[in-house]
């Protein structure tokens, strides 16, 4: 389990094919950072296993379910990612609890400053939609986020300035593909 609080953001180095599955090899930018075989990592929002780590870049294979449910199979070398590890006990909660099984995939409508905030509205698919609640949570590239405005085909949520300069949000442009996952 995961809070949607991003903890790092990371660069893909390399992707490559093997044998039905695609590995990913990534290197977060946090120093500090180290991650451990068989660890849980949220990338993207996307709960994916270490299967080859060296200090702060770790590898992870992905299956085609994976590849097709969420933007991880689109992304090429270079293209950074939000990491958050998995929740250990006694870990703060500053999100909410969040998965990392995507439930789909939406695009950005519309990403634009409205006052001291940024405002962020989100296409999304039906059966997406059919699980929020206003003031609910939703998870936007791994991205804990409070529901503001919900319609029949989008909701709309509310951006810090810090959120936009510690995650991916500050490369996003309308159209772009996020990972979406409802709250429970």
């Amino acid at each position: 389990m995961f809070t949607g609080i991003i903890e790092s953001r990371a660069v893909l180095r390399d992707k490559n094919k093997i044998s039905g599955r695609v590995r990913l090899t990534f290197k977060a930018a946090a120093k500090k950072m180290a991650f451990h075989k068989g660890e849980s990592v949220a990338v993207d929002g996307a709960c994916i296993t270490v299967t080859d780590s060296h200090g702060g870049t770790f590898s992870a294979d992905l299956i085609a379910e994976t590849l097709a449910a969420t933007t991880l199979g689109r992304l090429e070398a270079g293209d950074e990612v939000n990491l958050e590890r998995a929740l250990r006990l006694g870990d703060r909660l500053g999100g909410h609890w969040v998965m990392g099984h995507v439930d789909g995939v939406g695009r950005i409508a519309e990403f634009r400053r409205r006052g001291g905030s940024f405002r962020l509205k989100v296409g999304a698919p039906p059966d997406i939609i059919l699980r929020l609640v206003r003031k609910g949570s939703i998870a936007i590239d791994g991205i804990s986020f409070t529901l503001q405005e919900i319609g029949k085909r989008f909701f709309v949520v509310g951006v810090t300035p810090h959120t936009v300069r510690v995650t991916t949000l500050r490369w996003k442009q309308p159209g772009d593909p996020v990972n979406l996952e409802a709250d429970l």
